[in-house]
């Protein structure tokens, strides 16, 4: 891993936030290796160890899968996001992988233009050296919340 670590986790946060609230969803699967992990959960179910999630995926093929259900089968109504993100915290680095955590906070913008907060949590990450820059080969998603909004289509 390169020396800066702190600051290619910036910039990979950073771009995978623009890609989401861009409405870039396609290239969303890009930012995760081929055998990959992506749970959104909540604090207690990540603190009591439990698996039970919103989202679960476990490749990359079926976050391919889920961007090509909110195109084409999923009916929801549209809305984007703004995501704002806090500086990760680097938990461990070696020479293959980097474990990382990123507080976040996520506005909801429905399509009439109301705007509320959606989601607060943390990123907990694992990522890994790739062409380019890094690629998240983890990234569980805690919810500081337990209620959830029906309306999780997008990725956080």
């Amino acid at each position: 891993m390169a020396q800066d670590i702190q600051q290619l986790i910036a910039r990979a946060q950073a771009e995978y936030a623009r890609c989401i609230d861009d409405g870039d969803l396609a290239q969303w699967p890009d930012f995760f290796t081929g055998s990959c992990v992506y749970r959104v959960t909540t604090t207690d179910n990540y603190k009591r160890g439990l698996a039970g999630s919103m989202i679960y995926a476990v490749s990359r093929g079926m976050l391919i899968d889920r961007v090509a259900s909110l195109r084409d089968a999923n009916i929801y109504e549209r809305h984007s996001y703004r995501h704002l993100l806090g500086q990760p915290y680097v938990v461990s680095a070696n020479e293959q992988e980097a474990r990382s955590e990123t507080s976040f906070m996520v506005a909801r913008i429905m399509r009439d233009g109301t705007t509320s907060l959606f989601a607060t949590g943390r990123y907990c990450d694992v990522y890994v050296a790739a062409e380019g820059g890094l690629k998240l080969r983890e990234r569980i998603v805690v919810c500081d919340s337990s209620r959830i909004d029906t309306l999780l289509a997008l990725p956080l």
